[in-house]
This record gives structure tokens, C-alpha cells and sequence, in this order.
């Protein structure tokens, strides 16, 4: 995809608002890059290898998880970013690390500990990235979390659109940095997250059309009933005729991605045209998102997000998965908070002398960082009296 020029609307590193804890610049690197880098070498996006997309890592290794998904935003991210004349690296990192937050299971365990946290101020996986970006990681002697430059944790915190006041759902971790640095909560968000929640909705929607499809939870018959969908495959079959069912799968995902992408350009670069925003800070008081796919790709991915809705992600074997998920994790966070003493160190110590609602959310933090292999461990050491601990 060829490069346009520098926009004046993007986010460009050399006039960032900084971090919160100042440094010295790097030689070598921008501070949008260092801020992908330092994503990417967090112990959070590490596990997310295994944590789940939809199918949990031990249902097949071809199987969407965590990680992949997000390395395909990014990758999704960047070629608009570079199309629209953004700033690429800052679209990256905001599409690498907007999952962090995500506890084993997916959606499943997110229900699990949003349920098990409600007594306590409630639980939001967009909450729980902030947390770990801010917060929980702990590598660097001169602050908590990743200090990453304002335009990131902007973007993260409203990627999906401005926050109103309430921060509803409750998120307190945000509220609190926004009253000492803000976030400006109440506008959108730069044009480079803009685009990393739009190639998240791609590569969500394609790619879990990619897996339904290979676990067997729909066929492609099925598929050709969708508006959007259907289309695709038949233009795919015209072009190459014979096609073996994976191959077709493939290119008509393939061919799916772009039409997104091309719809979201031209529409972008209508709104971008007609608004003529001549800063970032003029695009993010726009009122609306300049990025954007057009009203009639959304009307004809309606139908598909509720076919995946029903056949996919309501699917008795997924509906089987995501029960036992819940009620592991809904049983880990209990008795890890009935009994700290089962915790490692230094987390034991933290709870133990910590008030109720404290208590709660540094278990929430321990079993949201959990990957869903080491989920299923402990839950089997646990509460399994035959398994040694």
C-alpha cells in the first residue's frame, strides 16, 4: 500500500505531551517506537500467547489467540496508518497492547470476574490494560508500569470513543491518573487509535469467520447467505474456479480484509476532506470520528456479526468451554481471596494487609494476569485432592 505524505492531523513523536515520569530522549529511536517496544517486551504481552481468542490453547495450535490477534491489528493498523498518512508506529502500539488487559478465557472470564468483582467496584478489561500499562508491570527502577507517552495511553483509554464523567463502567485506575494527567477523556481519541479499533473490528471479524470455520462450527454453504460474505466467496470462486475448500477459505477471508480496508479509506478520506482538521488536537475536538467505515459496510456487517454471534460464539462446544471457564475462575478468585495464604509472594503479602476492597482488586489483578494454562493448573492443584500442588 504506498505511503502518503505526512498529515497534518497525525500524531507526530517529536511533539508528544511526554510522560508522565520524564526521560531523556533516545538516540535511536522515537518515543512512539520506544513506547511499542517497551509492549512488547511486557511480561502481559507475553502471556497473551495463551490466552484465549475464542478457543482455548489446547483446543488446536492453528487457533487464534491473543497474541496473534493482536500482531494482526497491529499489521492491519500500520497499512492504514501509512495509507492515511498517520503516524504508524503510534497506531501499532496502541493496537499491541489494547488487549493486555484481557483475563484467560476471553469474554467468559472477563463475565467470571466482572461478576465475582461487582461487590468491589467492578471489573472492565479496558480498565484492566490501563492497570497494567500504569501499574502492574514491574520492570523499571523509576516507575511503575511502562510510562508511556500521553498520545498511547490516550489512545487506549478511549480507542472506543470518549468517556463520559461517570466512567461507566466503574474505572477507577483511570479516573485517578486522568484527575493528575489528563487524558482529555471527554474528546476522541487521536487518528491512530481511531485506526487501531478499526483494524481490531477487521481482524476480529475476519479472522473469526477463518476459525469458525475451520473448528466446523459453520460451513461455507452457510456463509454464502450473508450480504457481505457471500459476495466475497463468489467473486473468489469466478476468479478461481475448482478451488479446494481451505484455499477458498483463505483468499475469501483474504479478499474480506480488503474490502474493509478500502471501504475504511475512502471513508476516512471523505470525512477527513470535509472536516479538514489542521492538527490532532483539531481532529480530536471533530466531534465525531473522522475515522471510519461508510454506513453501508456497517449495515452489511450487521448480519454477520449476528450470525457469528449466534453460530459461533453461542455454540454448544464454545458454550461448554466458556461455562467451565467461568466457574474456574469464579472459584480461583474466591479462595485466593478467602485464603491469600495459597497466593505467591510478594501478591500473599500485598492482600493480606490490605483493606476488603483493595484486597479484591489485587486478586483480580493476579488471576486477570493469568494465562489459561496456568488457570486450569492451579484451579487442578486447587481443588483437585488428588493432584499434588
Amino acid at each position: 500500500m504506498t505511503a502518503a505524505p505526512p498529515a497534518p492531523y497525525a500524531c507526530f513523536p517529536d511533539r508528544s505531551r511526554g510522560r508522565r515520569v520524564p526521560e531523556s530522549d533516545s538516540a535511536t529511536r522515537t518515543a512512539f517506537q520506544r513506547d511499542r517496544d517497551r509492549i512488547i517486551h511486557a511480561g502481559a504481552f507475553r502471556k497473551l500467547q495463551y490466552k484465549t481468542q475464542v478457543f482455548v490453547y489446547h483446543e488446536g495450535d492453528y487457533y487464534r489467540t491473543r497474541l496473534t490477534h493482536s500482531l494482526e491489528v497491529a499489521q492491519i493498523a500500520r497499512s492504514i496508518a501509512r495509507a492515511l498518512g498517520l503516524n504508524e508506529d503510534l497506531a501499532e502500539a496502541v493496537a499491541l497492547a489494547h488487549d493486555l488487559g484481557h483475563t484467560p478465557f476471553g469474554h467468559a472470564g472477563e463475565d467470571a470476574l466482572r461478576a465475582a468483582m461487582e461487590p468491589h467496584g467492578g471489573f472492565d478489561h479496558n480498565e484492566q490494560t490501563f492497570r497494567v500499562v500504569t501499574l502492574l508491570e514491574e520492570r523499571y527502577p523509576g516507575f511503575d508500569g511502562l510510562n508511556l507517552t500521553w498520545e498511547t495511553l490516550e489512545g487506549l483509554a478511549k480507542h472506543n470513543g470518549p468517556l463520559d464523567r461517570s466512567l461507566a463502567p466503574p474505572r477507577p485506575t483511570l479516573a485517578a491518573f486522568d484527575a493528575d494527567w489528563p487524558l482529555e477523556l471527554g474528546e476522541h481519541a487521536g487518528a491512530e487509535a481511531q485506526v487501531a479499533a478499526l483494524a481490531d473490528d477487521i481482524a476480529y471479524v475476519n479472522h473469526d469467520l477463518d476459525d469458525g470455520l475451520r473448528a466446523g462450527l459453520f460451513g461455507i454453504e452457510e456463509c454464502r447467505e450473508l450480504p457481505l460474505v457471500g459476495a466475497v466467496f463468489a467473486r473468489v470462486e469466478r476468479e478461481h474456479p475448482g478451488l479446494e475448500p481451505a484455499r477458498l477459505v483463505h483468499a475469501a477471508v483474504r479478499e474480506l480484509i480488503g474490502v474493509m480496508v478500502d471501504d475504511l479509506l475512502a471513508e476516512s478520506r471523505r470525512r477527513l476532506a470535509e472536516a479538514k482538521p489542521a492538527s490532532a488536537g483539531e481532529l480530536r475536538a471533530a466531534g465525531r470520528p473522522l475515522i471510519a467505515f461508510s454506513a453501508e459496510l456497517r449495515e452489511q456487517l450487521a448480519p454477520l456479526r449476528r450470525f457469528q454471534f449466534e453460530r459461533m460464539y453461542r455454540h454448544y462446544r464454545v458454550n461448554r468451554l466458556t461455562s467451565k471457564a467461568r466457574r474456574a475462575l469464579r472459584e480461583l478468585f474466591q479462595i485466593l481471596l478467602d485464603e491469600p495464604n495459597l497466593l505467591p509472594d510478594p501478591w500473599r503479602g500485598r492482600v493480606e494487609t490490605a483493606a476488603p476492597t483493595a484486597a479484591a482488586r489485587i486478586v483480580a489483578d493476579y488471576v486477570a494476569g493469568m494465562t489459561d494454562r496456568y488457570a486450569l493448573e492451579l484451579h487442578e492443584k486447587l481443588f483437585n485432592p488428588y493432584t499434588r500442588s
